[in-house]
């Protein structure tokens, strides 16, 4: 059966822990060494393992590339993945690479997935906010239940936080502390829709607003984009067509493309909500990467009496926190808000946002977002040189990530070269919505934890996009 496909390779896939591909490459040794898996034999395609198992095609494909580095299989571009061995048989399924290249040792993976922050040495700051609160006596909220919606003094911070890095006045009073932007999603979208609503959004959306509308029963609806995002044409037929009540919508910076909305479109985008009662979510986690001198003003100042408004200092500062904040307009079902509130947390942790708090007062917060900034920056000026045009200039002058437009085909190969090298990116149909959705691949530049390792992941990533066997000039759109 040397170099036959076994299409019937269903791998029984042992429980937690672990990642889920590291499991499935668990499974597939233990089915070489039992014989089940022999050397030569050709694996199923990824797509079609992945939908025989129920899994997404992103995990297969990190499973493959896992038990490639292990030295478990061979890949080759355009004929499959054959497993390798000490068998003769398996010369029949290496035949395409008359020398094949020996196991390549397991390295570190660089991360360009997660869209979080570059770090910024916030260790020793920390340290010295906690020792404070404890020599003042003001640790103790942190071990105690508090109000719901968060504590005063943190809202008061978020507040003037919001006015001074987002240009958005609000009252605390109408501020809700969340345990990170996807708490505040999933919250929001909880308490505004039922199982089975339909939610409008970009085309392509927030691969973390596309998992809570899963988990939740809803039904997301793409609405067609262009250079600055939403397409107000399209989001009024949608709303017509649909009757939907909520549209969720990242203005600045959109995840995954970048774009970012000029005055006149938001401005649209407002007026259209307005003719058909919707309710808008707007998530502007990137609102502070774009320039204070030319950002427009939030969705939120135009339409302040049907938008809720989500910063999110997770995106901004440090991850850890798990700190956002949802401004609430004044015609909101705040009962339901609220309820929700106590089903998903009861209450937000104190300790991230009391010492949020104390670095709003102290300068702390605006030294510590500058200094993201700047990094931010330099990373992105190394993604433009590197990646050149394959990449979309971002809708402002710093972006925690880049977008590269592909067709499907190459932006899949252009992963799959990306993984066997030990970088790990977004899988391309995770952002995905409709067919309307431009394909492509979303490039995070700040989880690296320093520059010549975002350096090396992102000529990785060049050479997948212009190496003929992956993804060549035809595949780049």
């Amino acid at each position: 059966m040397a170099g036959r496909m076994t299409p019937q390779w269903r791998p029984d896939i042992p429980p937690p822990p672990g990642p889920l591909y590291h499991r499935l490459v668990d499974a597939m040794e233990r089915d070489i060494a039992s014989g089940l898996l022999p050397a030569g034999s050709r694996l199923p395609p990824q797509r079609d393992l992945a939908y025989a198992l129920g899994l997404s095609v992103g995990t297969v494909t990190k499973a493959y590339a896992e038990a490639e580095r292990r030295g478990l299989l061979l890949a080759h571009v355009g004929r499959g993945s054959f497993i390798r061995g000490a068998s003769p048989d398996i010369a029949i399924a290496t035949s395409f690479d008359p020398a094949p290249s020996a196991p390549v040792a397991q390295a570190a993976t660089i991360d360009l997935r997660c869209n979080v922050p570059p770090r910024v040495g916030l260790s020793r700051t920390l340290e010295r906010a906690v020792a404070e609160l404890a020599a003042t006596g003001q640790l103790e909220p942190a071990v105690q239940y508090i109000q719901g919606t968060g504590l005063r003094s943190v809202r008061e911070a978020g507040a003037a936080w919001l006015a001074r890095r987002h240009g958005l006045a609000c009252d605390p009073a109408d501020l809700i502390q969340c345990n990170g932007g996807q708490h505040a999603i999933a919250l929001v979208l909880s308490s505004l829709c039922r199982p089975g609503d339909t939610v409008l959004c970009e085309a392509a959306t927030f691969y973390g607003a596309r998992t809570a509308a899963e988990h939740l029963g809803l039904t997301l609806r793409g609405v067609a984009m262009d250079e600055q995002g939403l397409i107000p044409a399209a989001l009024e037929r949608a709303a017509a067509e649909t009757r939907a009540r909520v549209l969720f919508t990242v203005p600045t910076l959109q995840n995954p493309t970048t774009r970012t909305m000029s005055l006149s479109r938001r401005q649209d985008i407002a007026r259209i909500a307005r003719q058909h009662d919707l309710t808008i979510f707007e998530d502007d986690a990137y609102y502070t990467y774009a320039d204070p001198a030319d950002r427009p003003p939030p969705i939120a100042a135009i339409a302040p009496e049907r938008t809720l408004y989500l910063a999110s200092i997770s995106k901004g500062i440090c991850p850890g926190f798990r700190l956002g904040f949802v401004t609430l307009p004044p015609n909101v079902a705040r009962d339901r808000i609220m309820r929700g509130i106590r089903a998903l947390g009861y209450c937000p942790p104190a300790l991230g946002g009391m010492i949020f708090a104390r670095w709003v007062a102290d300068g702390t917060a605006d030294a510590a977002a500058d200094a993201v900034q700047a990094e931010t920056a330099a990373r992105l000026a190394m993604a433009r040189q590197i990646l050149g045009q394959a990449m979309d200039m971002p809708g402002a002058v710093r972006s925690p990530h880049v977008w590269v437009p592909l067709s499907p085909l190459a932006a899949q190969r252009t992963l799959n070269h990306a993984l066997r090298a030990g970088v790990e990116l977004t899988p391309p149909e995770a952002c995905a919505v409709s067919r309307e959705a431009e394909s492509g691949l979303r490039i995070c530049l700040g989880a690296p934890d320093d520059r010549p390792g975002l350096e090396r992941a992102l000529h990785i990533v060049r050479d997948g996009i212009h190496d003929p066997t992956t993804g060549d000039a035809a595949g780049i759109i």
